[in-house]
């Protein structure tokens, strides 16, 4: 088959597919993580959001569906060690590979914070998405951005997309 070059892709792609792969590699550059409650009930926000941007064209860092780690229906992790640490060390280790995180504020999340907290002194941006009141100062203290809706949301990763 050989080295695969331009003219290679060209003489086999019409140009329309060409374009189409310019544009996708522009989305790839930057890897977006929702956060937000999931043992609290907000799993299905955490998804919707997910859904969201990937219809939207963005690139996300899954956090919860792609490897399983779903523990909604887990109640109570007193007695769960090992399964709490590889949650968290997976999680934290997506941190590293994400350039944007999106923070769910419709129910509170000691992980959330967290993980909001070790993005933010990483240097990655974090844009508190809030469709309602917030009734705390500390998700708004480790922000970059603070949106209220989803055009909102999209203007902003747009604009930090181009940065």
């Amino acid at each position: 088959m050989g080295v695969i070059t331009v003219e290679k892709i060209t003489s086999l792609f019409p140009p329309i597919l060409l374009f189409v792969y310019e544009i996708a590699q522009v989305y790839d550059y930057m890897k977006i993580m929702v956060c937000g409650s999931i043992g609290y009930g907000g799993i299905d926000q955490v998804r919707e959001t997910y859904l969201f941007l990937r219809n939207e064209g963005f690139d996300i860092v899954d956090n919860v569906v792609s490897k399983c780690m779903d523990y909604s229906r887990i109640k109570d992790f007193r007695n769960r060690k090992a399964l709490s640490h590889r949650i968290v060390s997976y999680d934290l280790e997506l941190i590293k590979k994400t350039d944007v995180l999106v923070v769910l504020s419709t129910r509170p999340s000691y992980g959330t914070g967290i993980e909001a907290y070790i993005a933010r002194n990483s240097g990655k941006h974090v844009i508190l998405f809030a469709k309602s009141a917030v009734p705390t100062p500390w998700p708004i203290e480790f922000s970059e951005h603070i949106v209220q809706n989803e055009d909102e949301l999209i203007k902003v990763l747009y604009k930090l997309k181009k940065t």
